[in-house]
């Protein structure tokens, strides 16, 4: 079966050609070389996954006819993933949180009246203290 089907068929990617594009981008691996979507996958075959800057590692248990409902995924998968790479991502959280809030943006007009006639008060209040 071919690594982007079977991908597709456990319910790593939503669609195929989602687990294509994954592929020509480098994005899976089996037994750490990068992978063509054609590539032939068997039983017992360690794939590697890049996504959402997690490296999931997924071990081939069966090969499934067609797609599967999510129960009866595990059968024909087992998930290897590390804890520690779980764990790297709530470090890239915290990373994130020291950048603007998303939606904030650029200061607007208003904004930057406000942080003026600010900055003004501020620069008045403390030459008076000085005389």
């Amino acid at each position: 079966m071919r690594v982007d089907k079977y991908l597709w068929c456990i319910r790593f990617f939503k669609t195929r050609s989602i687990a294509t594009n994954a592929c020509k981008k480098g994005q899976v691996k089996i037994d750490a070389k990068n992978v063509k979507p054609s590539k032939e996958v068997f039983v017992g075959e360690l794939i590697i996954i890049r996504k959402n800057q997690i490296n999931y590692q997924i071990k081939v248990l069966n090969l499934p006819e067609s797609r599967l409902g999510a129960k009866l995924v595990d059968q024909y998968r087992k998930d290897v993933t590390p804890k520690e790479a779980f764990a790297n991502t709530e470090l890239l959280k915290y990373a994130k949180d020291y950048y603007r809030k998303k939606g904030i943006g650029r200061p607007t007009k208003k904004d930057r009246r406000d942080i003026e006639n600010y900055q003004d008060e501020s620069f008045d209040n403390n030459t008076d203290e000085i005389l």
